[in-house]
């Protein structure tokens, strides 16, 4: 899950004192430097200030074409489409040309409040967005208001919530209008004061003249006002001042989430807008024949409607008890799915068909090769919070609301999907529990859309847990077959073919790439292979690299969950780098240090090697594995010690998988610029949980065209038994001026690193994942049908 942390104590403030940093009067530039921007003071009521940002000045530069030096004796590797253009650049620069039309407003009460046009899902945006805010405008943190702003297609691309990009590519424009509005607080303190501009000073919302006067913001908000939109010139603070950003600071909204007062999408009031659920196929993506019973059903208690929409039978109840009582007893006809017959077993001879084929021929004497085929299958991308949506459709109107990492998308495919303009349907961004690239989706707001307008009445439609893991988005199963030829010490060529399910990306992404097609280093690439090549990216000089993906098979319900691509291929890559190691008789650490391409990499492998005391005496049946990850320019290395032995695989836990357990993680990370360490830490604390996960217990059975797991209680995600009793996060001094990504980080190294370990620990290098899928499975499935299970009645036993 997205990491939080809302109990954890608030740093100290830091303290008060001016800043100095230089305020531009309202008057055209005389050229821009690197710290020199254009903003807008908007025409309105009270202080609103916007970016005005050009590609020339944000626009992410292209990486160096050079080959990075390397190691005497290492072969170099040409830097891949990833080292020049990677998804997240692309993000970045597809929300440029709208940067502008997100504003800042300055309110009477001395607040500054700004709408997010990104999805807080649990990775603590709205608190870096806050300090980014207040750092600029010399405002104390708890009086900055950042709210999630409703689908504004307007925005075009820069209202997708993915790539770990929010951050990346707001950073500079809210500076802007931060600053723009800070100057002009400063111009108005001036006129009243009498004083010159460039006398007074601010601090903690107030501005300060040389003999004291104190005028707070709110005071000035709205003498600050524009009548007219007036452009700005303002230079930013120096990164060596800040104050706020780059300090550990507890979420601001830590008391709300743990008082129950966070409002997510089932929070939400409307009128008349009763709870809803829908009877679901037995098979991935079924359709409905007949139904035989729906009169009878409709007259069950608290029902008031029973509907066949296009994903099953919709019911609607006063409660959701009733609801899942009427789903329970109808009787329906299914038609086939869209995966019908298929197992693991039939889709893993798929994905071996579709392997494209390594080039390097077959190698003399002399030189030697490893040759390796790892196969990860189908997870869950079930989040912690179910999926559900609100949605009250009237005739020529409606109205959602939704956690929804792509709304634009959302709202125009439900007016597509109702017949309606664009215009005429509202879609309302809720707080999402937790994403993973699963909120990117609309299927929960379309549906409800769907039942609402069948039905005439608002509706709260909520998925069963059960819903979720048989129909919901999965990451798809996959394989990577990996090739690496070596003489005298020294690597040659890494080639790595990775086939996968087909991974559905009809949430937005397509459209940009597509409308910045002309920008991307890939040639005329198909768009799946564009997306592995903005995202794969090798750390390590292998000589002649090449990474190629493969698709097959569209009958499933994918997402780009967790990574995307990034977990299994490295995964796969950092075992073949420590089989490398093993048989040129180097050791593991030293072997990657000597091949990574960059310094940065190289720093936090020696951090996590110094603090996990690398190398150390292990009892037989334990071990260190160790990885690395470069990623949207930032870079994680992990330690990872595994526990294999009989006593610790062997414990037994009620209706639980044990198995190996890892004992330690330590994790350093460089994001350039951690806005708010704690924040940070506590992202790659979730990404290391969920890569153990995925090393090592959880995954979906295929059987018969379903998945056989319903909930997380036979979904074996990291449980507290599993989770490492040592885990120690290192944030790296800042070495950028700008903050990389950060929300999908840890996931690809922490699950390599603990692979590593297992085969070290055990003799053996794992190439199933994870490991415990093929062992006979540790609970009964139940059945599906009728789809949702009936309510357990042991509560009391299992809490004793």
């Amino acid at each position: 899950m997205e990491a939080q942390d809302p109990a954890a104590p608030s740093a100290p403030p830091a303290p008060a004192s001016p800043s100095t940093h230089p305020v531009q009067e309202p008057e055209a530039p005389r050229g821009m430097g690197r710290r020199r921007f254009l903003g807008y003071v908007l025409a309105a009521p009270t202080l609103t200030a916007a970016a005005r940002i050009g590609e020339d000045v944000l626009a992410p530069a292209p990486a160096a074409a050079a080959v990075p030096a390397a190691a005497p004796g290492v072969i170099p590797s040409l830097p891949g489409p990833a080292g020049i253009l990677d998804l997240n650049d692309l993000l970045t620069l597809a929300a440029l040309p709208t940067a502008n039309l997100i504003t800042i407003r300055l309110d009477p009460d001395g607040t500054a409040h700004f709408a997010l046009p990104r999805a807080e899902v649990g990775q603590g945006i709205t608190t870096s967005t806050a300090m980014i805010i207040a750092e600029e405008l010399d405002l104390p943190l708890d009086r900055v208001r950042v709210t999630l702003a409703d689908a504004r297609p307007e925005l075009l691309f820069n209202q997708l919530t993915g790539g770990s990009n929010t951050t990346v590519s707001t950073f500079t424009p809210l500076r802007v209008a931060a600053a723009v509005a800070r100057g002009r607080l400063l111009r108005a303190a001036a006129l009243q004061l009498g004083v010159a501009v460039d006398s007074l000073t601010t601090e903690a919302g107030a501005v300060i003249s040389a003999a004291g006067v104190r005028l707070t913001y709110g005071e000035l908000a709205v003498k600050a006002a524009a009548v007219t939109d007036t452009q700005v010139s303002v230079t930013l603070k120096d990164p060596g001042r800040f104050r706020l950003v780059g300090t550990a600071q507890r979420r601001i909204d830590a008391l709300d989430a743990v008082t129950g007062r966070k409002k997510f999408a089932m929070d939400v009031q409307v009128p008349g807008a009763l709870p809803t659920m829908v009877c679901r196929p037995p098979t991935i993506n079924g359709t409905v024949r007949s139904v035989d019973n729906l009169a009878e059903v409709a007259a069950m208690p608290g029902i008031t409607d029973v509907v066949t929409v296009s994903t099953g039978v919709a019911v609607r109840g006063r409660t959701f008890g009733q609801c899942i009582d009427a789903v329970r007893a109808l009787k329906v006809t299914w038609g086939p799915g869209t995966a019908e017959g298929a197992s693991d077993a039939t889709v893993l001879r798929k994905l071996r068909g579709a392997e494209l084929p390594l080039v390097v021929p077959p190698l003399d004497l002399l030189t030697k090769a490893v040759d390796a085929r790892f196969t990860f299958h189908f997870a869950s991308n079930g989040a912690l919070e179910t999926n559900c949506a609100v949605a009250d459709v009237r005739p020529g109107s409606a109205e959602i609301w939704a956690g929804l990492k792509s709304p634009i998308v959302a709202q125009e495919k439900i007016a597509l999907q109702l017949g309606l303009p664009v215009s005429a349907v509202k879609v309302h961004v809720t707080e999402g529990g937790g994403s993973f690239g699963r909120k990117l989706f609309h299927d929960a707001a379309g549906e409800a859309a769907e039942i609402s307008k069948a039905m005439g009445k608002p509706v709260r439609l909520m998925w069963h847990r059960t819903d979720d893991f048989r129909q919901g988005r999965t990451h798809p199963m996959s394989t990577s077959r990996v090739r690496a030829t070596y003489a005298l010490g020294e690597v040659l060529t890494y080639e790595q073919r990775h086939t996968s399910v087909v991974t559905d990306f009809g949430h937005g992404v397509g459209e940009i790439i597509t409308s910045e097609a002309a920008r991307l280093p890939v040639a005329d690439l198909t768009f799946s292979e564009t997306m592995f090549q903005l995202t794969q990216s090798s750390p390590y000089h292998f000589g002649v690299t090449t990474q190629l993906l493969s698709e097959v098979d569209h009958g499933f319900n994918t997402g780009s969950m967790r990574g995307i691509y990034s977990p299994n291929v490295r995964c796969a890559q950092e075992l073949v780098v420590d089989e490398l190691a093993k048989r040129t008789g180097q050791d593991a650490l030293a072997f990657r240090r000597r091949h990574l391409k960059d310094e940065r990499a190289r720093a936090v492998l020696d951090k996590v090697a110094e603090v996990g005391r690398w190398g150390r005496r292990m009892e037989p049946g334990t071990a260190q594995g160790v990885a690395i990850h470069p990623e949207y320019h930032a870079f994680v290395a992990v330690l990872a010690e595994i526990d294999c032995r009989p006593e610790t695989t062997g414990r037994k836990i009620r209706d639980a998988y044990t198995g190996p357990r890892v004992t330690k993680i330590v994790c350093a990370v460089d994001v350039g610029l951690a806005v708010n360490p704690r924040g940070l830490e506590a992202q790659m604390m979730g990404g290391i949980i969920d890569g153990i996960a995925l090393t090592l217990t959880s995954s979906l059975h295929l059987e018969n065209g379903r998945f056989l797991e319903s909930s997380w209680d036979n979904y074996f995600y990291t449980r507290q038994w599993n989770t490492p009793p040592e885990l120690q996060i290192v944030v790296m001094p800042p070495t950028t001026d700008e903050p990389g990504g950060a929300g999908e980080l840890a996931v690809a190294p922490a699950m390599a690193a603990v692979a590593c370990a297992y085969g070290r620990a055990t003799g053996t290098m794992p190439t199933t994942f994870p490991v415990n899928h093929a062992a006979p499975l540790s609970f009964t499935p139940l059945p599906a049908t009728p789809p949702i299970p009936a309510a357990p009645t042991d509560g009391r036993d299992r809490a004793l």
